[in-house]
């Protein structure tokens, strides 16, 4: 069994990933018998909303400050402080920040997460447009699994819109 992984200090600097969604810190990973799971805080500055993208894990979001919509499936949730939205593995989600920027911590299952954040903050400028970039990060995105969905329109004009404090599926609040 490998021992979770907390991190204080100069050792968070070597687990940020500079991204272009805002810095991703690594505060654990666990692995042990019965599978594994990483932690990250996630701190996004307002930019334009990425496409929706599948990823082979489930991620967790849990808002701290800010405001996000998030994007999951066809539906977009509202999401305020205190609540959470549940992105499944092989859903098409994103987010995207409405308030001047947020700080959530993001859970995601297995052990990947880590390695895509890394590979992706050392492949993909954070100061170029993001079309500028899209080699890249479709190179990046092939090597973990990770799809884009540019099929789904991000402005959400056609996706219905819920509270993420609802009971819906793929949210949960904690208040």
């Amino acid at each position: 069994m490998e021992r979770p992984w907390p991190l204080t200090g100069r050792d968070e600097e070597l687990r940020r990933h500079h991204m272009i969604d805002g810095d991703h810190i690594a505060k654990a990973a666990v692995h042990d018998a019965a599978g594994a799971f990483e932690v990250f805080e996630v701190i996004a500055p307002a930019v334009p909303m990425a496409p929706p993208h599948v990823s082979p894990w489930t991620a967790v979001l849990f808002l701290l400050q800010g405001r996000i919509t998030a994007l999951v499936g066809d539906t977009s949730y509202d999401v305020e402080p205190g609540a959470l939205v549940v992105f499944p593995a092989g859903t098409p989600s994103t987010f995207h920040v409405v308030s001047e920027s947020a700080r959530f911590l993001a859970i995601t299952s297995g052990d990947g997460a880590g390695r895509f954040f890394a590979d992706f903050a050392s492949s993909v400028p954070t100061d170029q447009p993001v079309q500028a970039s899209m080699s890249a990060i479709l190179s990046v995105t092939r090597r973990h699994g990770v799809a884009l969905d540019t099929a789904l329109n991000p402005s959400g004009s056609s996706m219905r819109n819920r509270e993420a404090r609802s009971t819906a599926p793929g949210s949960q609040s904690t208040s």
